[in-house]
């Protein structure tokens, strides 16, 4: 098979992929809640690209989190991005032409960057260096009875536990150590939640918050 239908073949497992793991986002759910689960799941596809040696799913991946606009909070900048994701798409590809032009396509998108979209301004995102066994939290004031969707995407080599309780110290939700990129969704019936991320590895790893 050459690499012009390696790449169609490897885009289009990777279409079918990403169809399945989006298909029960609810299109009545704030756009940036809908954004984090689009930028869960377009982590977990460059993760299975990754897996497959398969750059065509890095660049899908890639599209992906263009899509989403960010509100950046705090002073490390996101690192799960289109740009870096395409940079790796491109080592993995060994520069190969068709891979190439589909990534130049990708960067030349004139949609890249738009503040109006589905996802409104976006999911809110909060970069954070954790140490081996490391748990941050905080607190954020949600609409009570209206979906809360947080995620933690790390750097891909530690487990992170993700869990959201209510003000009396209930658990609401709860990922478990055994997941890369925990989801959390949630319809709080009271405003204040606590949201705690734990580095379940035994090493420091980026991980990059998102809620809406």
């Amino acid at each position: 098979m050459g690499v012009r239908a390696g790449l169609r073949a490897g885009m289009a497992a990777a279409v079918l992929w990403v169809a399945g793991a989006v298909g029960a986002i609810a299109q009545e759910e704030p756009g940036a809640a809908q954004g984090v689960a689009r930028l869960a799941t377009a982590a977990q596809l460059a993760d299975w690209g990754r897996e497959r040696d398969d750059p065509g799913a890095l660049i899908l991946a890639a599209r992906m989190v263009a899509e989403v606009p960010l509100q950046a909070q705090g002073d490390a900048a996101p690192f799960f991005t289109a740009d870096a994701l395409l940079d790796e798409a491109l080592a993995m590809s060994g520069d190969d032409p068709a891979y190439a032009a589909a990534i130049a396509v990708v960067r030349q998108d004139p949609t890249r960057g738009v503040v109006t979209s589905p996802y409104g301004r976006g999911p809110i995102a909060t970069v954070k260096t954790m140490r081996a066994r490391e748990a941050y939290g905080f607190d954020v004031i949600a609409r009570p009875n209206e979906i809360l969707r947080v995620a933690a995407i790390g750097d891909g080599d530690v487990p992170l536990d993700l869990s959201v309780r209510d003000s009396a110290g209930r658990v609401l939700c709860r990922s478990g150590v055994v997941d890369h990129y925990p989801v959390c969704t949630v319809r709080p019936r009271v405003g204040r939640v606590r949201i705690e991320v734990t580095n379940g590895g035994g090493v420091w790893s980026r991980v990059q918050i998102l809620s809406n």
